[in-house]
């Protein structure tokens, strides 16, 4: 049903997409749209400590040491996959590069800058592992391949399948330098999603012959925020584009039908989180709604230098007034897959400030690697798995510098994370989720400090490397990973849902055809598809998305990269 004004809930990267959409495809004029959110960042995030101290999520654990840098997470780029993304770039100026769209931003810092990660995993008994060998048996393989070879019409097969029950008859599969670096790359767990794994093994089947070194990765030129992120904001702000932030929508006004399938929204409550006080956006019959239903960044508290991040309770902004509609819909999905297991999709990240370039050069040192190439992560030296295994207690990204706009010639920021926070440090004997800021310093050198093939030892410059500390911001994320969580497909809802009259879902916990999660391609794409519904343009003229589960030649470099 064609419309021609759109309210956006949420400001993340979909809404912001689909405002593109509008505009240009749809020829709409900018001040037809206004955005409600929280904040404009999304989950593409990165900026100054200082300009998150008032998080609305941190607000009664107020930040001491406001110095440094703070980057939630980062995604990889790809461009072979991330068709709808770069399509995006392209319509919108660079904010740091003149002359250039963001897309041509991003390919020229990537052109002059390849990855090519040379100590994709590290352990103290080898040092950087060569990951070329994957480590796979023939169970292994076996199930990899069935995987692969999944048709898209057979999916359903792995309703509520989590990995650790699809690889229940070979669990070697959790100790394969493959998996260890799988995990890592696009942080899936044990509990997540085999469903998304097909997937991602049918988007992502390429990347066999190339994991150990990450060669398959683009990255922007500065943080995703100021990179992706701002340009977009900008254009749409000279497109009279309205936001309206610091509001919450705490609930929906839908008009009554006959039929309950019938969804036409009439009405938002939402709060001024500023004031406290209550408003009311009423909702016409000429107007869509896209709501981005679920953030992975939703409940994320922070700590610092001397304190560890507070553990929010809160189910989310944006998953509970998807539960709030779900109450009045019955084909809008679970949100309680996705929102209601933390145990399934908590993480904690840091975000490292130092002064000067001490351990930035230390790491390349023991990496063999300048900044800039993509992961490192580390092998723990004990089993610490349920199943008695080996896993990987942490993993750096090491930026290329600067990383943003506004740091100092000598500042270093160097990001991480703990995919499984309850697990106990190796070097600090607390749960990483306990740890401040500090403490998570010390347990990266210890780390470090195993692998470390000398002469010498990075130990010997600790004193230096702690006193070069501007600020260690630790990131407590309870849905980091929620959209990988075990589900079925109908536990998502559609972009566009059956018998909707104005009411759109967008961003990562929407169900779309073959599309990949944790992608900025699923996200843009989400957006395309609801922009172009209400603006009347065909779907035929939607981006075409690259299947390369289905190119031979591909198939064959991957079945022999999984023989090694």
């Amino acid at each position: 049903m064609i419309k021609h004004k759109a309210v956006m809930i949420g400001a993340g990267l979909a809404n912001l997409a689909a405002a593109v959409y509008l505009i240009q495809e749809g020829h709409w004029q900018g001040d037809r749209i206004t955005f409600y959110s929280i904040d404009d960042h999304g989950s593409n995030d990165g900026a100054t400590v200082a300009d998150f101290k008032d998080n609305y999520w941190n607000e009664n654990h107020p930040l001491e040491n406001q110095h440094g840098f703070i980057a939630r997470g980062g995604r990889m780029l790809n461009y072979r996959t991330y068709v709808d993304l770069m399509d995006l770039l392209d319509r919108v100026p660079s904010v740091t590069e003149p002359g250039m769209t963001a897309a041509e931003d991003t390919r020229d810092f990537d052109r002059k800058h390849r990855t090519f990660d040379k100590a994709r995993l590290m352990s103290a008994d080898q040092g950087i592992i060569n990951g070329g060998h994957l480590g796979l048996n023939n169970h292994d393989r076996l199930l990899l391949s069935k995987l692969v070879l999944m048709p898209d019409s057979k999916e359903e097969q792995l309703d509520n399948v989590s990995i650790a029950d699809y690889f229940k008859r070979s669990p070697h599969f959790f100790e394969t330098n493959f998996w260890w670096m799988w995990e890592t790359t696009f942080a899936f767990r044990t509990q997540s999603s085999a469903q998304e794994l097909r997937r991602y093994m049918h988007m992502m089947i390429y990347e066999f012959t190339q994991i150990e070194h990450l060669v398959g990765v683009n990255r922007t030129r500065y943080n995703q925020f100021e990179s992706i992120m701002n340009p977009i904001i900008k254009y749409l702000e000279a497109q009279h584009v309205t936001f309206v932030l610091n509001r919450r929508v705490m609930d929906w006004q839908f008009a009554t039908t006959a039929m309950q399938d019938e969804i036409k929204v009439t009405g938002l409550e939402m709060q001024n989180i500023e004031t406290g006080e209550s408003e009311h956006v009423a909702v016409d019959d000429d107007t869509a709604v896209f709501f981005t239903n679920g953030s992975i960044t939703d409940s994320a508290t922070f700590g610092d230098l001397t304190h560890p991040a507070a553990e929010n309770m809160d189910y989310g902004a944006a998953s509970g007034l998807w539960k709030k509609a779900t109450d009045h819909f019955y084909n809008l999905g679970n949100p309680d897959k996705f929102f209601a297991d933390r145990n399934a999709s908590e993480w904690v990240s840091f975000t490292l400030t130092t002064k000067n370039h001490l351990l930035l050069n230390e790491i390349t040192r023991i990496t063999t690697q300048v900044p800039g190439n993509a992961l490192n992560s580390f092998v723990s030296t004990q089993p610490i798995t349920p199943l008695g295994q080996r896993d990987v207690n942490m993993s750096i990204v090491v930026h290329h510098q600067p990383h943003f706009t506004s740091q100092k010639p000598n500042e270093s920021v160097i990001w991480g994370y703990f995919l499984y926070p309850r697990r106990r440090g190796e070097f600090v004997d607390k749960a990483y989720i306990k740890m401040t800021g500090e403490e998570m310093v010390a347990e990266l050198l210890g780390q470090l400090s195993k692998v470390d093939p000398g002469p010498g030892n990075i130990m010997d410059k600790k004193a230096a490397i702690m006193d070069s500390v501007v600020n260690n911001i630790p990131v407590y994320m309870p849905y980091a990973s929620a959209l990988f969580n075990n589900r079925a497909k109908s536990d998502r809802p559609e972009v566009i849902p059956a018998h909707s009259n104005n009411l759109a879902f967008t961003g990562e916990f929407v169900e779309q055809p073959y599309q990949m999660v944790f992608t900025e391609q699923s996200a843009v794409r989400s957006g395309e598809i609801a922009a172009f519904h209400f603006a009347g343009i065909p779907m035929s003229q939607l981006v075409e998305t690259p299947r390369y589960d289905r190119d031979p030649k591909t198939l064959a470099r991957a079945t022999k990269k999984m023989m090694m």
